[in-house]
């Protein structure tokens, strides 16, 4: 896949597509079924598939305070579309010239010309231009003046529910990691750098790395079981997010286990996987409950993470 940051890098070859526009926070199931439709969309018009995506998020710009935390990052979500099969990732910087553009101007400028689209995919709650003044009604109106195809994805449902990128956040925010991995194209994932900590662990010989400068939102505090990645390889780990009462510790922190791990990890990037829940943090009585406590943590985190 090839992934541009600026439209000038577009050339004639990456032009002619399809195209969907959105912000592809997470990349879920209702996401993979835009990009289903997308894929045949392009082949259709003999052209590539597109994804035009926005950094920041237009509502860090518009409104800062009401601006969620996000789910993936750029490179993550790049990843994770290019396994959808979307051949051409533009990540457009968003800026005060892009929100001030009226729906038309945005469909003529970005779309008609700059793109290039022979065909569009979207879903039913589809807002762009100025203000969000451009709906999927508005959409259909200026790609039927433009021989533009444009085909409207109905939104997936999981448990009844649509699936959503804001869903998925306040599943994530109580915790039920399992629950929005269901909803999601693959486990959620964070990612920071590993940093020095009160060594804790490894005083009870449970080594733990301690992850800082964490930009996308943090399951509720618990522990978890999931997978680590690091240096091209991975293992089994028990991730802890929250203080730690025993040692009265209590600032929070995101701290990963990683079973067989043997090494250093300081000043590295580290990314982790959640795949369940598995108790809640709480304070022990003593270094030795605590030690015997983490000893069934892990024995809980390495069947669960063999039969995930």
């Amino acid at each position: 896949m090839k992934l541009l940051r600026k439209l000038d890098e577009l050339g004639p070859e990456l032009q002619g597509g399809a195209v969907s526009i959105g912000n592809f926070d997470g990349v879920h199931k209702g996401h993979a079924r835009i990009v289903d439709a997308l894929r045949s969309r392009a082949v259709d018009v003999g052209g590539p598939s597109v994804v035009f995506t926005f950094d920041p998020h237009p509502v860090r710009l518009l409104r800062p305070d009401k601006a969620p935390p996000p789910l993936t990052w750029t490179d993550r979500k790049a990843e994770l579309l290019e396994e959808l099969g979307v051949e051409v990732l533009v990540v457009y910087p968003t800026d005060e010239r892009l929100l001030a553009l009226t729906p038309g101007q945005f469909f003529q400028e970005i779309v008609a010309e700059q793109l290039g689209a022979l065909a569009m995919v979207e879903g039913p709650n589809f807002f762009f231009g100025k203000e969000r003044a451009g709906n999927i009604d508005v959409l259909r109106k200026l790609c039927d003046r433009g021989g533009v195809q444009l085909e409207v994805v109905q939104p997936v449902r999981v448990g009844g529910d649509y699936v959503s990128s804001s869903r998925i956040r306040d599943l994530i925010r109580a915790g039920d990691v399992a629950q929005a991995n269901e909803l999601l194209t693959c486990p959620y994932r964070l990612r920071g750098m590993v940093t020095h900590g009160a060594a804790s662990g490894a005083q009870l010989g449970f080594p733990t790395a301690n992850i800082d400068a964490i930009d996308t939102i943090l399951p509720r505090e618990g522990v978890y079981a999931g997978r680590a990645f690091a240096d091209s390889k991975s293992w089994a780990a028990a991730i802890n997010i929250g203080p730690n009462p025993t040692f009265g510790e209590q600032a929070l922190k995101v701290e990963a286990h990683l079973i067989g791990f043997r090494g250093s990890l300081y000043g590295e990037p580290l990314e982790v996987d959640f795949l369940a829940r598995v108790r809640d943090t709480r304070e022990f009585a003593s270094a030795d409950e605590l030690k015997c406590q983490l000893q069934r943590d892990l024995k809980v985190v390495s069947s669960l993470v063999v039969n995930h």
